[in-house]
């Protein structure tokens, strides 16, 4: 029963969305193109900002439209806490 909890509780976390307002580092670098140095800074960013929508990653030097494109579905943006 602990086995198939584990398989459930990972797979879910792989078609998880991610929400660029309150996403943890290790979230972040679930995404396909995004590596620790790119997680950081999202992180930096969202500190001085936060995310309106989904398309503000692209204001992140080294995403672009392509990131977004192929990551749209695992990316939401829920309100910032500031």
């Amino acid at each position: 029963m602990k086995i198939l909890m584990t398989l459930l509780l990972g797979v879910s976390f792989l078609f998880a969305t991610v929400d660029l307002n309150h996403a943890s580092k290790k979230q972040l670098m679930s995404l396909k193109g995004i590596g620790n140095k790119k997680a950081v800074a999202i992180l930096e960013y969202r500190k001085k900002h936060c995310f309106k929508n989904v398309k503000d990653i692209v204001k992140i030097k080294g995403l672009g439209k392509k990131f977004l494109e192929h990551n749209r579905k695992n990316l939401q943006v829920r309100k910032c806490k500031k």
